[in-house]
């Protein structure tokens, strides 16, 4: 189960590195199973440990966001929610 978790952490991390740019992001696990990261191997922590979850989150946060994307069927069906005003 470990390696689950571990590969949930390092997939956020792998996606920082696309946005941001730069590859020296690092994921550290401590003894307790927390998670901190670093931005180059042996820097310092950007964060203190952190449970899974928490650590994900806090990744996901960094760098620039990815535009969410959105299909044509989207797009229709969000026209077909909006009311037309009478006329």
């Amino acid at each position: 189960m470990k390696g689950l978790r571990s590969t949930r952490g390092s997939n956020a991390v792998d996606r920082l590195k696309l946005r941001s740019g730069n590859a020296g992001y690092t994921m550290s696990v401590t003894g307790d199973g927390l998670f901190f990261l670093s931005e180059k191997p042996g820097g310092p922590p950007l964060c203190a440990p952190l449970e899974l979850a928490e650590f994900a989150a806090f990744v996901n946060s960094l760098g620039p966001q990815t535009p969410k994307r959105v299909s044509k069927l989207d797009v229709a069906f969000e026209k077909q929610l909006v009311k037309k005003k009478p006329s």
